[in-house]
Order: structure tokens, then sequence, then C-alpha cells
């Protein structure tokens, strides 16, 4: 995946905003999660892991969200038609998705990405990115629901590496970590400064 130029994949890009989350509360939240160095190492071990799966993780995602109309309606019109190329072009972003999560570090520029991340759910940026003609935002409570579907659908792909039953584990909780997180961060847009 990480060879491919991926359009609207900005992470790194000098142009992107600086997060309005400074780094003391990112460290903050690694706390308020347990996310440490341990789970930095197991998500580097789960990325040797995910590497050649990403597309076949992405076919389980991809099923989940067109199995429920309430979720295939945040890439569909107002009117509630599925967008095709919608999908099709947040699929790669997803996947890289995947590797930033296992492979970046956790700093400046990667909270800077998640801050892009976080309005593109929201009617501040939310169609801007693939010009569609989308629901303008992507309600909270979805974002937070889910955390479980991607945690637990994740577990098979990590246990195919050959891996003992602890290492899984390790990667398991480390990417549950890493999501609860990034969820926390892109929850940051739909609350008024101060809550």
């Amino acid at each position: 995946m990480s060879e491919v130029a991926v359009p609207g994949y900005r992470y790194g890009d000098e142009k992107l905003p600086v997060s309005p989350v400074p780094l003391q509360e990112l460290d903050k939240l690694k706390a308020a999660v347990l996310f440490g160095e341990a789970d930095e190492a197991a998500l580097r071990q789960a990325w040797e892991v995910l590497r050649d799966q990403v597309e076949a993780v992405l076919d389980v995602w991809y099923d989940f969200v067109g199995s429920h109309e309430h979720l295939v309606a945040y890439f569909s019109t107002p009117e509630g038609e599925p967008i095709a190329a919608y999908l099709a072009a947040v699929r790669p972003r997803f996947g890289k998705w995947i590797e930033d999560t296992c492979t970046r570090p956790y700093d400046a520029t990667w909270l800077s990405y998640q801050e892009e991340i976080a309005v593109r759910h929201t009617p501040a940026k939310k169609n801007q990115t693939d010009q569609v003609p989308s629901v303008p935002n992507v309600s909270m409570r979805y974002l937070v629901a889910f955390i479980y579907p991607i945690t637990a659908t994740i577990r098979p792909f990590l246990s195919a590496g050959g891996h003992s039953d602890e290492q899984v584990e390790a990667m398991h909780q480390a990417w549950f970590k890493a999501v609860t997180l990034q969820v926390a961060l892109w929850t940051r847009p739909y609350a008024p400064e101060g809550w």
C-alpha cells in the first residue's frame, strides 16, 4: 500500500493545519487508553502480518458497512442512493489508515492528520475531498460505535501470521487502543470548545 499515491491522502502535508489538540493532551489520551511503547512495537509487528491482507480486511469492513443501510447512508446521496465512486475513492485511504495506525509515530504530524480525518466526517469538510453529493456529516455515535467492529474483525487477520496466542493478543490490544485513541481525537470537532 505504501508505494502507491492515494488521491486525497494528506498525511505529512505541510499545508495541513496544526492540530488544535496539543501534544501534551495526546500524551494524556495515550495514558487514558494505556497506550505505550509496547503497543507501538506490537502495532509494527501487526503491520508485518496485515500488510498483505489489507484488501481482505477492507472487503470485510465494506461488506459490514454495505449490509447496514444506516451505515452505507454516509456514502450515499441524501436520497439514499449509494455513491459507488465515493466508496471506491475512500477505500485506498482506509487502507492507508490501517498502515498508518500500525507504522506511524504518534507525534505532531500524526496528530494533524487525525484532525484532518476528524473534520472530513463533519460538515466542515465531508464530501470535499472526493467532490461527492453525499450527506453532510457522519453521526458521532457511529464513529464511536464503529470501534467495536473495526477491532473485532481484525483479530482473525492478526492470527494469520503464525504468532503465539500471547503475541496475537498483544497486537489485538494495541490495535484496540490505537483505534479508541483515534476515535477520541475524531470526536473533537463535534463538541463545542470547552466541552
